[in-house]
C-alpha cells in the first residue's frame, strides 16, 4: 500500500514542479522577434513610403544634464517626410550629433544609425552600428541614460511608437555594455526626464 502512494505523491510533485516552470515562464520579459519575424526592408531601399517634402518637424531630443544625470529636452527643428520610419531616422541622427547646449551626449557621436523600421502594434526597432556599444562609457546610469534618451526621444515625437527594442548591427546584444540588457522591448519611462 505505501509504494503506490509513494508513487502517486512522486507524480504530483512533478506535475507541480512543470506548471510551476510554465507560470513563471509566461511572465518572462518579452523576447526580441526572431529574424523571420522581424520586417526586413527591400535590398535595393524600395520606394519611399511618401513622397519626400521640404517639411520641418519640431522634434524633442533628450540629453543628459550633467550635475545629476536626469535627462533634459532640446528642441530642434527636422526634416520631415511624413513617414514615421524615415522622420523617426532623421530624429535619432540628430540625437546622435548631440546637444546644442550644456548638457551631456547620451549617444556615442561615432555610432551610426542604420535603420528604424516599425510594426504595425507599435514597436519600433532601432539599429545602430557597434559603436553605440563599443563607444559607449561603462557604467549603468550612463547606459539607462542613453536607451531612455533613443526611448522617450522615439515615444514623444511619434504617438504611434509604443516601445522600441535596441539593436546594435542589427543583432540583439546581451547588454549594451556590461549593464543594461537588450534583449526586450523598452516601454517610455519619463520619470528620468527633469521637470526644470
Amino acid at each position: 500500500m505505501k509504494a503506490p502512494r509513494t508513487w502517486v505523491l512522486a507524480g504530483l510533485s512533478i506535475l507541480l514542479i512543470v506548471l510551476v516552470y510554465f507560470f513563471i515562464r509566461g511572465f518572462a520579459p518579452e523576447r526580441i522577434a526572431g529574424p523571420a519575424e522581424v520586417p526586413v526592408p527591400p535590398a535595393d531601399g524600395g520606394a519611399p513610403e511618401t513622397p519626400v517634402s521640404k517639411e520641418m518637424m519640431k522634434a524633442t531630443l533628450f540629453f543628459q544634464r550633467d550635475d545629476d544625470g536626469m535627462l533634459v529636452a532640446e528642441t530642434r527643428d527636422v526634416p520631415s517626410t511624413g513617414s514615421v520610419a524615415a522622420d523617426a531616422e532623421a530624429v535619432l541622427t540628430e540625437l546622435i550629433k548631440g546637444p546644442t547646449g550644456g548638457l551631456v551626449a547620451t549617444v556615442p557621436p561615432e555610432t551610426k544609425l542604420r535603420q528604424v523600421f516599425l510594426t504595425k502594434d507599435g514597436t519600433a526597432y532601432a539599429d545602430f552600428t557597434k559603436d553605440l556599444s563599443a563607444a559607449h562609457p561603462s557604467g549603468s546610469d550612463a547606459e539607462t541614460a542613453t536607451v531612455y534618451a533613443i526611448v522617450d526621444t522615439l515615444a514623444v515625437n511619434f504617438k504611434a511608437i509604443k516601445k522600441v527594442f535596441i539593436l546594435v548591427d542589427g543583432e540583439e546584444r546581451e547588454t549594451l555594455n556590461g549593464h543594461v540588457t537588450l534583449d526586450r522591448a523598452f516601454h517610455p519611462d519619463y520619470t528620468l526626464i527633469a521637470r526644470s
